[in-house]
């Protein structure tokens, strides 16, 4: 079956062969070496073509059974296939009063799609990425080799796929931290704010007295009200303070998607004017300050409501750029939202987050600072604007996040990634033959 396969933003569409084999079917395969290689590809929700190989083989996710084990520091472990989405994780976990440690904006991401991007959710700048929280994995290497992994076992490999994009191996199970909470539901401090400079003030004095915190931000807002904004910031609720409906039920776990879009529409529906109502909307609509109890669903990943979101862009598809500066350079978040506003491309999609200490992966995304995320509906009328951004992030420090971009130039990302040629040099060790391959290892010369 060679079908054609896209990122979540459906940009780009390739050919590939795409097969389903189970972990211990894995070695025979990559030792097979097939034509233009193999990558591993979870459900689909990196933005560009990570999980692309044009003209080779696709793995399919890979399914498996969950274990969940206490450890002897009293911590709870969960042993899950590549395969298992999150959504179907949080059905297990919450019954047993656990949650995921990190929790990106959709729930519909395999485990092994959540290490080799090393997501992040609305908790880094106090639990760090996935990669943070993972004990243990098994990685089938090019050669075939079964290999059990970790932080404290063949430590340089570890952290060379966490972020790896599964271009050093493909991953088959990984063991994890879980995460206690008492309900399936969050408690959530909501408020507007009028401006970017009160905002990241707010954030950097506040944030750390919430496990969670993101702030949608309106990017067609100028003059002072450029960076006006929704910030939402949240705990785990106890037990003791839910009421009604949550109290009867307090353990619900995430259901599927109310509604779909059925069809891709000719021409995106995500216009300037619409995008522009739909801010003013959203911005005017969100209380001052208000403190309220929200369910995992609709505080975590609202867009999960609708099947097929993304069809609503139309046949151009939409591209997202996320950027993360450091914390010495947020002027330069300042610069992005104006360079945002002024070239009038629409995006309703547009969040800030702060992010703590990064870790040792090598081209893992997050480092302490500010990350901006951007959805835009896709068309060549962005390259001026994101060559601008790309610029605008070189200078200040930062990089942009591999799991969304789908166009990023190689001597763009070595200037962005100091740690690029560390990978490339491992990837020739571990790959000489060029087994392991997708569209954006060959789009940034991996």
């Amino acid at each position: 079956m060679s079908p054609l396969l896209t990122g979540w933003g459906r940009t780009a569409p390739t050919a590939a062969t795409l097969v389903e084999v189970s972990p211990d079917g894995v070695p025979a395969l990559l030792r097979s070496h097939p034509d233009r290689g193999v990558i591993a590809r979870g459900l689909g929700r990196s933005y560009g073509d990570a999980a692309q190989n044009a003209g080779g083989t696709v793995i399919a996710p890979i399914a498996g059974p969950t274990t969940v084990r206490d450890a002897d520091d009293g911590t709870v472990l969960v042993t899950a296939a590549a395969g298992t989405s999150l959504h179907e994780l949080m059905g297990d976990l919450l019954s047993r009063h656990l949650f995921v440690p990190v929790t990106p904006g959709t729930r519909y991401v395999t485990v092994g799609g959540a290490l080799a991007a090393d997501i992040h959710g609305k908790n880094h700048h106090r639990d760090g990425s996935f990669g943070d929280h993972v004990v243990e994995l098994e990685l089938v290497t090019p050669d075939g080799r079964v290999r059990t992994i970790g932080p404290g076992a063949d430590a340089d490999l570890f952290w060379a796929t966490v972020g790896g994009m599964g271009l050093l191996g493909v991953v088959t199970r990984v063991t994890f931290r879980a995460l206690p909470v008492e309900s399936a539901y969050v408690r959530v401090h909501t408020e507007r704010v009028p401006g970017l400079e009160a905002l990241l003030r707010t954030m950097r004095e506040h944030d750390d007295e919430f496990r969670y915190s993101v702030a949608w931000i309106d990017t067609l807002a100028r003059g002072r009200a450029l960076g006006r904004s929704v910030l939402t910031r949240g705990d785990h609720a106890p037990a003791a303070e839910l009421t009604g409906a949550a109290a009867r039920h307090p353990w619900r776990a995430p259901g599927d998607p109310r509604v779909a879009i059925p069809a891709t529409p000719p021409v995106g529906l995500v216009t300037r004017v619409g995008v522009r109502a739909f801010n003013e909307l959203w911005y005017r609509r969100a209380p001052r300050r208000r403190v309220d109890l929200q369910p995992i669903p609709a505080f975590f990943h609202p867009l999960d409501l609708v099947e097929g979101w993304n069809r609503l862009y139309g046949r151009r598809g939409l591209v997202q750029y996320q950027l993360v500066v450091p914390d010495t350079a947020e002027v330069a978040v300042e610069s992005a939202l104006r360079l945002l506003s002024d070239a009038g491309h629409p995006s309703f999609l547009a969040v800030l987050k702060r992010f703590g200490a990064g870790n040792p992966g090598l081209l893992s995304f997050p480092m302490p600072g500010w990350t901006l995320a951007l959805d835009l509906p896709g068309g060549p009328a962005l390259a001026p604007l994101f060559r601008a951004l790309d610029e605008l992030v070189v200078e200040a420090g930062g990089r942009v996040y591999l799991a969304k971009d789908s166009r990023l130039a190689p001597a763009t990302f070595d200037r962005m990634y100091d740690r690029a040629e560390e990978f490339r040099k491992l990837r020739r060790e571990l790959d000489p033959d060029g087994v392991l391959r997708s569209d954006l290892a060959r789009r940034l010369d991996l």
